[in-house]
């Protein structure tokens, strides 16, 4: 199938005919291989698709994540350290396995096929985990409330159960990069208005995660704190299955990229061709080799920037490189392309920002584990009712939906007449989310703080309880949940835009891999600090009592800690270098400012 472009005048029904033939400019193909036209293909019909499916996987997901802590200290029998341990490594696992993902389907399967099969996966971690709920671990019957704790286990049902998870991670860790990545692709680029419509998705697709996790964090979470842990992970095996289903009805209106091949033999082949020409002395005004036509798979050339000069000298072309060009000789190992070269000089420059958002994570890490057990040792009663501590994370949810809808609606508009630009940039965005976690982490030592002043002493059925209300949780919920718009939406959007074409999975992995080491140095800071304040007369600041610890040292800790990052990450994001393409050097701002993400 051809893309026609009309240039003569032709009738009205002919314009319509052949705007409905117009292709996408940015070398999308259809389900048939064929370029993709714009009309019948992608756009928000497709994205809609992808972001419902999204809502119903991550439905899914924290159906099990959310209340994770307490299913391994009420049924697994693990105390407060050693599962709030448990839930970030599984954590952490999860968002590793996003690096899986995105290298499969940057590298070989494309986005489409990688989404299907994690998804896949996922399914059967869940229905897994179901049945041996049912069968084996809920025993005795009526076990894993509050007030009546499981046996024990043998080890063959142990390992049953952590399989289960652990499939659940890799299923749900594979998908998440490549479908944010997937959703981005309906829209093409090079038109304007697909283009804003390719940045409101990254909010809309995170408002999608939290709508989808509302669920589970009221309905599902009641009946698991409750001791219905079956029925709550059937529904969550139902709603992955349910979002597989909706994912594969838009097979045919979806817009595919091809996989560019594995990344590390092109990476590779630039440090090779760099250190055999070390002692090449590369001028500024010296013109480096690029290649005169790409393919469509290989995405757009990339213009040379400052900076890491010495992998310049891959592309630097010297006599013997082109003796070897005319005898058609000439191996990259020897010889890279300005493109090649920038590849490599862009994830150069995105580590450094990359490694300032693994502390923000760790402040985000305790959410699903501490602020739970700081949670179920407060007074959760509003009369007769009992709120599960787990449910206190809607209000996460509805601050990130209230502050996605000011920050769009109210916020940017405002900045971008007041600074007369088009708002505030990703880097700038980022910023703000630490300081928002760095108030978060004051909001709930300070809450910790006043929990121990109410503690109960005197009562040996409620050891380790406080007659203060749930509901002071709620300032760092809100804080954490406006935070995660400013610093993941944030993210998602510049690891997107600054990546290479050939590797747009590989940005949103970043994001998942700082969320995933987040959490793996939120279990190794609980470790630490669990070791150095133990003494003879506190069993150090977490212990399975909170009433004998200190929490609230804990999280003015981690305070201080994203206090100190955040002056690292200024410094890094003002030395960042924005990614140039040809033809597309500025996406909106002056990207060679290399002050300008502050």
């Amino acid at each position: 199938m051809g893309c026609l472009y009309f240039l003569r005048k032709d009738t009205m029904e002919e314009k319509i005919n052949k705007e409905h033939q117009v292709c996408t400019s940015d070398g999308a193909i259809d389900s048939h291989g064929h370029p993709a036209v714009r009309k019948k293909t992608g756009d928000w019909v497709a994205a809609i698709l992808i972001l419902v499916n999204q809502g119903l996987a991550t439905l899914a997901f924290f159906g099990v994540g959310v209340n994770l802590v307490l299913f391994l200290t009420r049924v697994m029998g693990q105390d407060n350290a050693e599962a709030a341990n448990s839930v970030s490594k599984w954590t952490g696992t999860v968002y590793l396995f996003s690096l899986l993902g995105a290298f499969l389907s940057d590298s070989y399967w494309g986005r489409y096929m990688t989404c299907a099969i994690f998804q896949v996966i996922f399914v059967i971690g869940l229905v897994s985990l179901s049945l041996s709920s049912y069968i084996f671990l809920l025993k005795p019957s009526g076990c894993g409330n509050k007030e009546l704790p499981c046996g024990s286990h043998s080890s063959y049902q142990t390992i049953l159960f952590y399989v289960s998870i652990y499939l659940i991670a890799l299923g749900n860790g594979g998908y998440q990069p490549n479908i944010a990545t997937f959703g981005a692709d309906q829209f093409d680029e090079g038109d304007p208005r697909e283009q804003h419509s390719k940045i409101v998705f990254f909010s809309y697709f995170y408002l999608a995660l939290n709508i989808g996790s509302l669920f589970s964090n009221t309905i599902l979470n009641y009946f698991e704190d409750d001791g219905l842990w079956t029925l709550g992970f059937w529904a969550s095996a139902g709603s992955a299955a349910l979002a597989l289903i909706l994912f594969l009805c838009g097979t045919r209106r979806y817009r595919y990229f091809k996989p560019n091949g594995n990344p590390l033999p092109r990476f590779c082949q630039v440090f090779v061709a760099a250190t055999r020409k070390w002692k090449a002395k590369v001028l500024q005004d010296d013109k480096l080799y690029e290649v005169d036509e790409f393919s469509t798979n290989e995405g757009r050339k990339m213009l040379h920037t400052e900076g890491f000069r010495f992998l310049d000298k891959a592309a630097f072309i010297t006599s013997k490189n082109f003796k070897q060009m005319e005898e058609s000789k000439c191996s990259p190992w020897y010889l890279s392309t300005v493109t090649q070269v920038e590849e490599v000089k862009c994830i150069l420059r995105l580590l450094p920002i990359w490694l300032c958002t693994i502390l923000y994570s760790v402040v985000f890490a305790q959410m699903a584990s501490l602020f739970v057990e700081q949670g179920d040792a407060m007074d959760t009663r509003i009369s007769r009712f009992h709120i599960p501590p787990a449910s206190m994370s809607t209000f996460d949810i509805l601050s990130v939906a209230v502050v996605i809808f000011i920050y769009r609606r109210v916020l940017d508009p405002l900045v971008a007449r007041t600074m007369k630009s088009k708002g505030l940039t990703e880097l700038q965005r980022m910023g703000i989310g630490l300081v928002l976690a760095i108030m978060a982490m004051v909001s709930a030592g300070l809450v910790e703080h006043f929990r121990l002043k109410n503690a109960i002493e005197d009562c040996n059925e409620c050891e380790g309880s406080s007659s203060l209300s749930i509901f002071w949780q709620v300032p760092q919920y809100v804080l954490v949940g406006a935070s995660e718009v400013f610093m993941y939406v944030g993210q998602l959007e510049f690891f997107n835009a600054q990546t290479p074409d050939g590797l747009k999975s590989f940005g949103s992995a970043l994001c998942m891999t700082s969320i995933s080491l987040g959490n793996y140095v939120s279990s190794l800071l609980v470790a630490i600090v669990m070791k150095i304040s133990a003494t003879d007369e506190m069993p150090g600041w977490i212990p399975g009592n909170l009433n004998k610890g200190h929490l609230d040292m804990f999280y003015f800790l981690l305070a201080a800690l994203t206090a100190a990052d955040l002056v690292i990450y200024v410094l890094m994001a003002r030395w960042y270098k924005y990614i140039k393409f040809q033809g597309n050097n500025d996406n909106g701002i002056n990207k060679e400012d290399p002050e300008v993400g502050l």
